[in-house]
C-alpha cells in the first residue's frame, strides 16, 4: 500500500454538473457543524431538481414506487414547516400538502407548478434557518405534537439532516431514471 492517503481522483465519485454547494465545514461549534450539514444536504437536495422541466420534475420514473421529485420538493417543504415551525417554535399554521383526511397529496397530487413548490420548500429552508440561528441553542426545546413532550431542537435538526439524506437517494435514482444525470 502506498504511503500516501491521497485517493486518486479517477476513484472518487463524479461531482454534480454545476456544483454550487459550500464545502462541508471541518471545524466548528456543535451549532456549525450540524447547520452546515443540513444546509448541504438542502443544497444537494436542490441540485437533483435542477435543469428540469415540469414535466421531468413530476415524473414518477422508479416504478412501482409513487414518488416524484415533484412530490419530495411539496414533501420536504412540509417536513421543514412542520418540524421547525409547528413542533420547535409553536407557530399556528396549516400544514402543506397535508390532511388528516388525505395525508398522502405531497406524493399523489402533483396539481400546481414544481417550480411554484420549490419557491415554497425555499422559502420554508429560509425560515427554518432563522429560526435555527435565533434560538438560543440547540437545547432549547418546543413541544411535540404527537405525546406533548419536549422536543429538543438539536433533535430535530439531527432528524432532518437523515430525512434529507434519506430523500436525497431517492433524487437520485429519479434523477438518473430521467435524465441520466449522476453525481454527488
Amino acid at each position: 500500500m502506498s504511503e500516501s492517503t491521497a485517493v486518486p481522483s479517477a476513484n472518487l465519485a463524479p461531482k454534480w454538473p454545476g456544483d454550487t454547494r459550500e464545502a462541508l465545514p471541518r471545524v466548528g461549534d456543535e451549532r456549525t457543524i450540524l447547520t452546515g450539514y443540513l444546509d448541504w444536504q438542502r443544497a444537494t437536495f436542490e441540485l437533483k431538481c435542477s435543469g428540469l422541466s415540469p414535466e421531468q420534475l413530476s415524473r414518477r420514473a422508479v416504478d412501482p414506487s409513487r414518488m416524484s421529485l415533484h412530490g419530495l420538493i411539496r414533501h420536504l417543504a412540509g417536513v421543514e414547516r412542520w418540524w421547525f415551525r409547528v413542533q420547535f417554535a409553536g407557530e399556528k399554521l396549516p400544514l402543506l400538502y397535508y390532511t388528516d383526511d388525505d395525508p398522502d397529496q405531497d406524493f399523489e397530487k402533483l396539481d400546481g407548478d414544481p417550480q411554484e413548490a420549490l419557491a415554497v420548500w425555499r422559502e420554508e429552508c429560509a425560515r427554518s434557518r432563522e429560526i435555527v440561528a435565533n434560538a438560543p441553542s440547540l437545547d432549547a426545546t418546543g413541544v411535540h405534537a404527537a405525546s406533548g413532550e419536549p422536543i429538543s431542537l438539536r433533535r430535530i435538526v439531527v432528524g432532518l439532516i437523515g430525512e434529507y439524506a434519506r430523500h436525497n437517494g431517492h433524487a437520485d435514482l429519479l434523477r438518473e431514471r430521467t435524465d441520466g444525470v449522476t453525481g454527488f
